[in-house]
């Protein structure tokens, strides 16, 4: 009975998780005040080079378990074989490090549009960070589901993950200069002082550890202990959501600004659209096999949110411009990628129906 319960209980929150998410907003627009409290108590900090210490708090600790159990259940072995064809890798590696450099200055441009006094900055800063990281470890949940590589997947999430050092600090500075006022200031203050340390403390450690400990541990014991860390992943990952838009939703509710949450919410589904949709057109162009191109889809179009929301809260938490398109993202990207996985999934069907006529 006990050893049922967890696959049962992460079965039912796992159906029940768009939902599930919906109300962690709505929680954290009404009832904020646990969220802020987890934000922005400090629990110590981690040191780091060139003297740029990283704050520990109670969301950073939850991203870094949500990344540990996530690289739990990585199969490292099969990776040396990518090695073999190491085209695929390198596209979608390329492809989410590259694309945002790409994306914001025409963001930039069509944003500086809207009558607002900083050319919409604040929206291109959540842009920025979201741009900035690595690959989520969705991408292989929604890529195994649409009949994806997997370890090319699993490939593309470690290895953006492992330069995220060097891609964070890239992009938020190739940032400041798309933006205005402050936020070119806290943009470029980010990426010389707590971009790379944030990746290397906050996103590297955990998905290191991670793979350390599936290597070491015994395969049944490691077996039965996966759907308990998956279910309290899961916990962690709503809780996360509800921290990092606590504040942000409330102080909206309080001074509603429709044009700068639709400009949000189309910004972040414009850009999260882009994403999956170059990545595609990418592995078309390389005459990928199907399961190749989609993993290289998916890892194109799925940035680590959670990542670059605690980023938001911690940094910048003061600014619902910046964590609303962030929180917008979070939440558009695993509509969007429902909808790539049935487009994906029809197209296959398509030409399995065609080889056979």
């Amino acid at each position: 009975m006990h050893a049922s319960l967890a696959p049962r209980a992460l079965g039912l929150l796992q159906r029940r998780l768009t939902p599930t998410m919906l109300l962690a907003y709505a929680a954290a627009a009404l009832a904020p005040a646990t969220g802020i409290a987890a934000r922005h108590t400090r629990l110590g900090t981690l040191p780091a080079p060139a003297g740029h210490p990283v704050p520990v708090t109670l969301p950073s600790l939850l991203l870094a378990f949500v990344l540990f159990t996530a690289s739990l259940q990585i199969p490292a072995r099969h990776l040396p074989a990518l090695a073999r064809r190491p085209l695929p890798l390198l596209t979608g590696t390329v492809a989410n490090t590259v694309m945002p450099l790409m994306l914001l200055p025409p963001m930039a441009l069509a944003l500086g549009l809207l009558p607002d006094s900083d050319g919409c900055s604040g929206l291109l800063t959540g842009m920025a960070l979201i741009g900035a990281m690595p690959v989520a470890g969705g991408a292989t949940v929604w890529g195994d589901r649409a009949g994806g590589n997997h370890t090319l997947v699993v490939g593309i999430v470690l290895t953006s993950t492992l330069i995220s050092p060097v891609t964070i600090p890239l992009t938020l500075h190739a940032a400041s200069a798309v933006t205005r006022g402050h936020y070119s200031a806290d943009l470029t203050r980010m990426a010389h002082t707590g971009g790379g340390a944030f990746a290397l403390a906050g996103v590297v450690a955990p998905c290191l550890a991670g793979l350390f400990v599936r290597a070491v541990l015994p395969g049944r014991g490691l077996e039965q202990a996966v759907p308990w860390l998956k279910l309290a992943s899961l916990l962690a990952a709503v809780f996360l959501t509800y921290s990092n838009a606590s504040g942000a939703l409330g102080g909206f509710l309080r001074d509603p600004r429709p044009v700068l949450l639709v400009a949000s919410v189309v910004t972040a589904a414009g850009m999260c659209a882009a994403s999956f949709t170059i990545g595609w057109c990418l592995a078309r162009v390389l005459r990928a096999t199907h399961a190749d191109t989609v993993a290289i889809t998916f890892a194109s179009g799925m940035n680590n949110s959670s990542a670059s929301a605690v980023l938001a809260a911690t940094r910048l938490p003061d600014y619902p411009q910046v964590l609303l398109p962030v929180l917008a993202y979070s939440l558009l990207q695993k509509l969007l990628a429902g909808v790539t996985d049935a487009v994906l999934m029809r197209h296959r069907a398509k030409s399995a129906a065609a080889r056979a006529t």
